[in-house]
């Protein structure tokens, strides 16, 4: 078994991660990868030649180049423990739980900023799945959960930004600033113990990574939302939550093509 290491100077982001992750699916001989997303490290523990995963990388166009191979010593784990498994079904279980309760009271309290940080729960959510779920299956299969994740954010994604438009020209009611509030605290409350489950593992390990990175953007969101609260409560003016919402929008778009390269590999 052997043990070899790449720089990959664009990998900085779960997307990017499952991007490689599946582009070295159908490698031979290789027995774990491990992702340093904050470090752009890959490390791959193999048999054979490193040569044909560095070409496989190089494929992707994501600045990636060889650093050093060595024999690994002490016995390869398995690439996801049992620990780290609840985590993630933890993880999942709150944002998908969340993206139904911020995006039921949005309709109710007519706020953008709910509805579109709903939808970047619910794409959160789509790739912590994508990940529980495909486990050992065949690419096939992955590629094509992948694909409809993508095609479902960019969906629900493009009819947020027609109801926004909608709303920019049109006369509407004020957003619910107190429901805007409070459930944008509850979803940072929420966020901010998914963080402290995620670094409590004190794990390395690429999903784990993933789920911290995505656990901090959306604390960064929630704030945001929150911030629009208090300027539609102080201007009595609903442009800030139109706003928030259109940036939290093309987030989840961003995602979601990310996720149709992936998809597409």
């Amino acid at each position: 078994m052997k043990k070899s290491i790449f720089k990959i100077e664009q990998m900085d982001c779960p997307s990017e991660e499952n991007l490689i992750r599946m582009k070295l699916q159908n490698i031979e001989g290789i027995a774990k990868q491990e992702f340093d997303l904050k470090g752009r490290i890959l490390t791959v523990y193999h048999t054979g030649d490193y040569q044909t995963i560095e070409q496989q990388l190089a494929t992707l166009n994501l600045g990636s180049r060889f650093v050093e191979s060595s024999e690994a010593t002490g016995k390869i784990q398995a690439e996801e423990d049992n620990k780290q498994r609840k985590v993630l079904w933890i993880v999942l279980a709150i944002n998908f739980g969340f993206f139904l309760i911020e995006m039921s009271t949005g309709i109710i309290s007519k706020s953008m900023g709910l509805i579109a940080d709903s939808l970047d729960m619910l794409a959160d959510a789509f790739v912590y799945g994508l990940s529980l779920f495909a486990v050992g299956a065949a690419v096939s299969r992955k590629k094509r959960v992948a694909m409809i994740c993508g095609y479902f954010q960019i969906l629900l994604a493009a009819i947020g930004f027609i109801e926004v438009i909608r709303r920019f020209i049109g006369a509407e009611k004020m957003p619910v600033f107190q429901t805007m509030i409070g459930i944008s605290i509850l979803a940072l409350i929420a966020n901010v113990i998914c963080l402290l489950l995620l670094q409590r593992t004190k794990s390395k390990d690429a999903h784990i990574q993933a789920s911290i990175i995505f656990s901090s953007n959306d604390v960064i969101i929630n704030a945001g939302v929150i911030l629009a609260g208090f300027l539609v409560w102080q201007l009595n003016n609903q442009i800030p939550d139109l706003i928030i919402g259109s940036i939290v929008f093309l987030i989840v778009i961003r995602g979601a093509i990310r996720i149709l390269k992936l998809a597409k590999t």
